[in-house]
């Protein structure tokens, strides 16, 4: 019999389950509590409670080519930096590609989630949904993938923010802001130097009379842009240069100066306590020019609130301020398994689950989080590459540990977190790119083989080895494998410079192509040498 799957959420990570179940020959229905697949990326003018919001002047700050799906490149002419605009019509695009509207059913919430009674040897769920009339209905799934996404349940830590209480003007979450001109003409305190947090106080800035910005702990500014005007993502997230951090320990020390030597984080008041590289950066390229004209003032921690204003750990204080934005994060609630069998979100651990997907304690592994892990890079084929696998393991065709083996494994991991945390390395949400992608691609087989790419395809090697982490790489072989994966590989340069590339210029060849031909012969010969030994090796 066909296993029906359970889909909750219809935006990438659900769109992403829908298309691997039906890979797989698996049955999917997709459950969507809004009126529109793409979860997060639908902007609405209004907020949504218990749903993803985002702001008016929201644009991407990974490139379209690392974080479009492994099999659907996103079109040549997209810019590589995304407004939401164009990101949702990519996701819609991508649905109708592979017909996966007819298995979602939009304005339905799944209301509870409880095993079946004879679970130990079904694997099956009970599934209650309500429709938008509030016509509920129970339904049986032998299996559930959960791809709510992580940012619906804002943090509002008011409690470490005495006075806030008593604190006369409005205070809002980031998940609340949508446009700067409901701040015309205010002071404005933004708490929180993330990514969500300095586009806030970045955008406020243009309208508002004075944005202040608070850092706890200071943090690296990093432009969109490398060296040549490419993509910082696709320049980081490259094999090569994980294997320079791992060999080379000054590697860290000179991205440090390099950031430094664009502006000193020092003098603009963003010095950080911990390494460039060791945790999620803060990508903005406009913030050290709002702080140098003086629209954006950075300042220390909040210590407390007045009624007017705020006071700074560092003995200063501000007046008279109108309103303060909280960029403090997002609450994550993952399932745990009630006595009675039902599923409750609660605050549990994310790293008491096996690679961030499956519950050790069930029986049966036929419950998947998909998505529900923040990757230093994009979050698309993080979320494709589980269900991959959840859908594999689902099917039988994949084997998870026993209970004992996946428990052992996680006790490790929290032993690692435990030490990156208190080295301030690491929020306990955050996983390297390339090695959490290596590690699940490796259960179901399709981690690229550089050894026998190199012996058959010197040069596609190559590129899989040097430069960027594209998702493509994760379909040139195994179980799902793509026919045009490689040549996608090939292409990937081509998509994100066509969007640029808008002026015909009199000579045909760039400083950047013929630098490229160079760096091309000197990795060619290096990927040689490699087959070389790996030919040896055989013998």
């Amino acid at each position: 019999m066909v296993k029906q799957v359970c889909i909750i959420g219809a935006g990438p990570s659900g769109l992403a389950s829908i298309k691997c179940c039906l890979d797989e020959g698996l049955e999917p229905t997709c459950f969507e509590m809004g009126d529109d697949i793409g979860g997060l990326w639908k902007y609405r003018d209004e907020v949504m409670e218990g749903q993803g919001n985002i702001y008016l002047s929201l644009v991407t700050n990974t490139s379209k080519e690392m974080m479009c799906f492994s099999d659907f490149p996103m079109p040549a002419h997209f810019p590589v930096f995304m407004r939401h605009t164009v990101l949702f019509q990519y996701f819609h695009l991508y649905a109708n590609k592979f017909q996966l509207t007819k298995y979602i059913r939009l304005k339905t919430k799944v209301k509870s989630v409880t095993k079946q009674t004879d679970f130990p040897s079904s694997g099956q769920w009970n599934i209650m949904i309500v429709d938008e009339n509030g016509k509920e209905e129970k339904l049986v799934f032998d299996a559930v993938m959960f791809c709510s996404g992580l940012q619906m349940n804002p943090h509002l830590p008011l409690k470490s923010f005495p006075g806030i209480e008593h604190f006369r003007g409005r205070y809002l979450h980031s998940h609340d802001y949508k446009k700067p001109q409901e701040f015309q003409g205010q002071r404005v305190l933004v708490i929180g130097a993330s990514n969500s947090g300095v586009d806030v106080a970045v955008g406020v800035s243009d309208l508002a009379s004075q944005v202040y910005l608070s850092t706890r702990s200071g943090v690296w500014i990093f432009d969109p842009l490398a060296d040549n005007g490419h993509p910082l993502d696709m320049a980081l997230l490259s094999r090569w240069f994980f294997k320079k951090l791992y060999w080379c320990s000054w590697e860290a020390k000179k991205a440090e100066q390099k950031l430094n030597k664009r502006f000193d984080h020092a003098n603009f008041g963003l010095q950080c306590k911990y390494g460039c590289l060791s945790r999620q950066g803060t990508i903005n390229n406009h913030l050290p020019y709002r702080i140098i004209s003086g629209s954006v003032i950075v300042k220390s921690n909040v210590e407390s609130f007045t009624e007017t204003g705020a006071l700074f750990e560092d003995g200063t204080s501000v007046e008279n301020l109108d309103a303060v934005i909280f960029a403090t994060g997002y609450s994550q609630n993952y399932p745990t398994v009630e006595a009675d069998g039902s599923l409750s979100m609660d605050a549990r651990d994310r790293r008491f689950i096996f690679k961030n997907v499956f519950l050790p304690e069930l029986s049966k592994p036929t419950l998947a989080l998909i998505g529900k892990v923040e990757p230093i890079g994009p979050t698309p084929p993080v979320s494709e590459i589980q269900a991959r696998w959840a859908c594999r393991v689902f099917k039988g065709l994949t084997s998870l540990p026993d209970q004992v083996c996946m428990m052992e494994e996680v006790k490790k991991n929290e032993i690692s977190w435990e030490k990156l945390s208190q080295n301030g390395q690491r929020h306990p949400y955050e996983v390297s790119f390339i090695d959490y992608m290596d590690d699940v691609a490796n259960q179901i087989g399709v981690k690229p083989n550089l050894l026998r790419l190199s012996l058959r395809d010197p040069a596609l090697a190559c590129s899989v080895f040097f430069g960027p982490c594209t998702p493509y790489q994760y379909r040139l072989q195994g179980p799902g494998r793509w026919e045009e994966a490689a040549q996608a590989i090939r292409t990937q340069w081509d998509r994100t410079l066509t969007p640029t590339r808008t002026r015909v210029l009199p000579h045909s060849e760039t400083t950047t192509n013929r630098r490229a031909t160079t760096d091309f012969f000197f990795k060619f010969a290096f990927l040689v040498l490699l087959a070389g030994l790996g030919v040896l090796y055989y013998l």
